[in-house]
């Protein structure tokens, strides 16, 4: 069942990207992301009430272990966000966006330093193929080879693109952590309850900064409801699977299978566009397949 929930997460999330990729001719970079959590925290708070009411079910009290895990996965994913949108700023963005899909991997670390969650050989094999083909993805309409992608490991966007994998991984683990944390409710219930908390949370933070750094953009979010709103109920979905497949198994293998997204994204551009792709691409796709087969057979 996780597997399926898993994709539904990234098929909402690629429909999310569109919708926000809409909003960035009329709000901020920051703006098009607060987006997501503004209209997304009613929702999520809408959705833990109603399934606590429908299953008859008091929701979970918090516990200073979920709070902390809560907490650190909710700046963990702004950060990640912030680090990933500083890369772009770089000429040479392809290596620090590249070296961001090292998540998959910083995640199976994560999850066994943190949480103690296994990780079998053949589950391994099948989240490094898939990483290889996002990285020849990532690289496969730039200059960069493979080679000169290792040669730049030590420069300044490989380290912000690790870091930025890194603290995506981290939020995936604390979330994870903060759900199981929750006990003996059933795995709706406490993932719910978790995404509730964390939008929240991660809503509020972004005002804050936004209010400090970018005055202006709150209320542009808000005029642009229309866009924006869906972008936000799209965005509650995905992360409402997401924190339900992260609740029933192991982050690594449900960021892995997540990894599906790219075969709707490039669906999408050859159905929708007629963009056709090239053979480094296409390799990419099989290799990503490929994993995420490896991982489902597992």
């Amino acid at each position: 069942m996780d597997a399926w929930i898993t994709v539904a997460a990234a098929f909402f999330q690629n429909l999310r990207s569109a919708l926000q990729k809409h909003l960035k001719g009329r709000l901020s970079t920051t703006g098009a992301t607060f987006s997501r959590f503004a209209y997304a925290a009613p929702l999520a708070l809408l959705y833990a009430a109603a399934l606590a009411a429908l299953t008859e079910h008091d929701l979970p009290a918090p516990n200073p272990g979920f709070i902390a895990y809560a907490v650190v996965g909710g700046l963990a994913q702004i950060t990640a966000t912030a680090l990933l949108l500083y890369s772009f700023s770089f000429r040479n963005f392809a290596v620090g966006t590249t070296y961001s899909k090292t998540e998959t991997v910083q995640t199976a670390i994560f999850g066994i330093v943190i949480l103690g969650d296994p990780l079998g050989l053949g589950a391994a094999a099948a989240i490094v193929i898939s990483l290889i083909g996002v990285m020849a993805i990532s690289v496969a309409r730039t200059r960069m080879t493979f080679l000169g992608l290792l040669t730049s490991l030590a420069e300044k966007p490989a380290l912000i693109g690790i870091a930025s994998g890194a603290f995506f991984g981290l939020s995936a683990i604390s979330y994870r952590g903060a759900s199981l944390s929750l006990g003996e409710h059933g795995f709706l219930i406490r993932a719910a309850y978790t995404l509730a908390c964390v939008t929240v949370f991660q809503t509020l933070v972004m005002a804050i900064y936004m209010r400090v750094r970018e005055p202006g953009q709150v209320s542009a979010v808000l005029r642009a409801w229309r866009v924006s709103a869906w972008a936000g109920i799209t965005g509650m979905i995905a992360s409402a699977c997401w924190f339900t497949a992260m609740t029933i198994q192991n982050a690594a293998y449900v960021r892995a299978l997540g990894q599906i997204e790219l075969v709707f994204t490039f669906a999408a551009s050859i159905l929708l566009f007629q963009e056709w792709p090239n053979r480094a691409e296409v390799i990419g796709i099989l290799l990503v397949i490929a994993g995420i087969l490896l991982l489902l057979l597992h």
